[in-house]
C-alpha cells in the first residue's frame, strides 16, 4: 500500500472520536457530516475492522476502535510535531487562539497577560470567553484554559499544568474595624458581620479555619450580605460592610494599599489549585506552545 493512502481518513476518524458525533467533527474540519461519514466507512473497509459502535445520539469506539485511535493519535501528533519544527522557524505566531478563562480571575489576572500577548503578537486572533463552568475543552474546540478547583481525574486527551494553589485569608477594611473592633479569636469573628458568597440554590460558602498544624474546620456563617460575585464582595469589604474570605489574588492590590487588612493570619488557609489545560494534540502548535509559556510565567503562585 503506497504510504499516503495510510494517512487518509485518519484526521476524521480522530476528529470524530474526540467530538462524539460526525456532524461535530464536520464542524471542526468545516466538511460536511456526509463526507465525513464516508471517509470513516472507506477507512472501515480498509482495515476490515468496525471501528464506531453507532447510535442516533452519539458515537462510541469499539475495542478496536479504542486501539487504533490511540495510535493515530501518535501518528498525528508526531506530524504535528515535524509541521511544529518548521513553524517555529517563522518569526510570526499567527491564527485563531481560543481561550477560556473563570469570570473574574480572567478578568483581573488572565486578561492582562493576554492582551499583552496579543499586542506582541498581532497576527493572533484570540476569542476569550469568561465563564465558571467547566467547559469541555475539545468539544468547545479550546486551544487553552485557566481553571481553578480540584478536577477529579485528568483525560488522557488534555494536556496539564499545577501553577499552585491560592491562599484564603479573612480582611476587612480598616474603617469597620475601627467602629467594631478587631476580632482576636474565631468565636469573635462569628459575632461580626460576614459578607458571605451565595451560591445560585440560595445555599452560602462556609468558612474555612485553618490551624497551626494545617488542621482546617469548616463553619457555615450567618452572613449579613450574601453576594453571587467575588468582586462584589471586594466592593461590599472596601465599603465597610463587614469582613470577608477571601483569595488573596481578588484583593492583593488592596491589601498593598491598605484599603484593606488581614485578620486572623493564623486561620488562612490554602484555596483551590490552578491550572493551565489544554489538548494534547495542540500542544506542540507555536501560538498555543507561547500562550502556555506567558500564562506560565505569569500566573504561577509562589
Amino acid at each position: 500500500m503506497i504510504p499516503s493512502e495510510r494517512l487518509k481518513g485518519i484526521e476524521a476518524f480522530v476528529t470524530a472520536a474526540d467530538a462524539g458525533s460526525f456532524a461535530a467533527a464536520a464542524g471542526r474540519l468545516h466538511l460536511t457530516s456526509s463526507a465525513i461519514s464516508k471517509s470513516i466507512a472507506r477507512l472501515e473497509t480498509r482495515l476490515g475492522s468496525r471501528l464506531f459502535d453507532r447510535t442516533t445520539r452519539r458515537l462510541t469506539l469499539t475495542d478496536a476502535g479504542a486501539a487504533f485511535y490511540e495510535t493515530c493519535v501518535r501518528v498525528l501528533a508526531d506530524l504535528a510535531e515535524a509541521e511544529a519544527v518548521l513553524a517555529s522557524h517563522r518569526s510570526d505566531i499567527v491564527g485563531r487562539l481560543k481561550v477560556d478563562v473563570p469570570v473574574a480571575f480572567g478578568r483581573m489576572r488572565v486578561l492582562p497577560l493576554l492582551l499583552d500577548f496579543a499586542e506582541r503578537h498581532p497576527n493572533v486572533r484570540p476569542n476569550i470567553t469568561f465563564t465558571d463552568r467547566v467547559v469541555d475543552v475539545i468539544e468547545e474546540g479550546v486551544d487553552v484554559a485557566v481553571r481553578i478547583g480540584t478536577p477529579t481525574a485528568w483525560p488522557e486527551a488534555l494536556g496539564h499544568r499545577y501553577l499552585g494553589t491560592e491562599r484564603v485569608i479573612f480582611c476587612a477594611a480598616p474603617a469597620y474595624l475601627d467602629q467594631h473592633g478587631l476580632p482576636r479569636t474565631v468565636d469573635e469573628l462569628a459575632t461580626r458581620d460576614c459578607i458571605l458568597y451565595g451560591r445560585a440554590d440560595g445555599s452560602t460558602i462556609a468558612w474555612r479555619f485553618g490551624d497551626a498544624a494545617g488542621e482546617v474546620e469548616q463553619r457555615t456563617m450567618d452572613g449579613r450580605i450574601v453576594l453571587g460575585s467575588a468582586e462584589a464582595q471586594v466592593e461590599a469589604v472596601r465599603a465597610g460592610f463587614g469582613i470577608a474570605q477571601l483569595a488573596t489574588w481578588l484583593i492583593a492590590a488592596d491589601l498593598q494599599r491598605g484599603d484593606l487588612v488581614e485578620i486572623l493570619p493564623g486561620q488562612a488557609t490554602e484555596g483551590l489549585p490552578l491550572h493551565l489545560v489544554w489538548p494534547r494534540s495542540r500542544q506542540l502548535s507555536p501560538k498555543v506552545d507561547a500562550l502556555l509559556a506567558v500564562l506560565t510565567e505569569g500566573l504561577r503562585v509562589e
